[in-house]
């Protein structure tokens, strides 16, 4: 948690205090806080609940292999932190989420291994497999200018053409004002970043 293992280290114990704080997060996915309520269900999984996972399985994976734990535990805190925005509860996505964890907390991913229904213990769980369908952008989201000044952003399907980018712009009742009196010269189309119409 605290760097590189290579890396020599001052022992401080205030750094518990973070690891702690960050157990009791990754707990509360699988367990409201004040009722002890059991949160997993077999809801379908969400298109981001996946990607926030398979970004960890990548990460993870590939940091094991190198002896980056430090890393590890980074990308860990910030899987945790979306999939709680996410209010993810899909049973398939958190019991991953154990068995990528098993080898950083043993005891915490068992005791939850167990209340997922498994049998066996988690040691025994096929480590999660990246699946790098599920990084890819479905939307991009583009700024829209006017004369080279931006007035608002929106979002395009990842596979737009830029004749489809243009004819949506000009369609946008948010570019209805900067349109009105006056002619399109030109719309020039900035892949993935943005759209100016140049007016007169």
């Amino acid at each position: 948690f605290l760097g590189p293992v290579e890396a020599s280290k001052p022992w401080d114990t205030n750094g518990i205090d973070g690891c702690f704080r960050f157990l009791k997060k990754f707990w509360a996915l699988f367990y409201e806080n004040r009722t002890d309520e059991f949160l997993p269900t077999d809801a379908e999984p969400t298109a981001d609940n996946l990607k926030s996972l398979h970004k960890l399985i990548k990460k993870v994976t590939e940091d094991i292999e190198n002896f980056s734990y430090n890393t590890s535990i980074s990308a860990f805190m910030i899987a945790v932190g979306e999939l709680a925005q996410q209010k993810c509860r899909a049973k398939q996505v958190l019991e991953q989420l154990v068995v990528l964890i098993a080898p950083f907390a043993p005891h915490i991913a068992e005791e939850l291994w167990h209340a997922l229904g498994n049998a066996t213990t988690v040691c025994d769980a096929a480590w999660p497999v990246f699946n790098p369908q599920y990084l890819v952008e479905s939307e991009v989201q583009l700024t829209v200018s006017f004369n080279g000044k931006a007035r608002f952003q929106k979002k395009f399907a990842a596979d737009a053409t830029n004749d489809e980018i243009q004819a949506a712009v000009l369609a946008d009742e948010q570019s209805a004002k900067y349109l009105d009196g006056k002619t399109v010269v030109k719309v020039i189309v900035v892949p993935k970043k943005i759209v100016n119409v140049v007016i007169k």
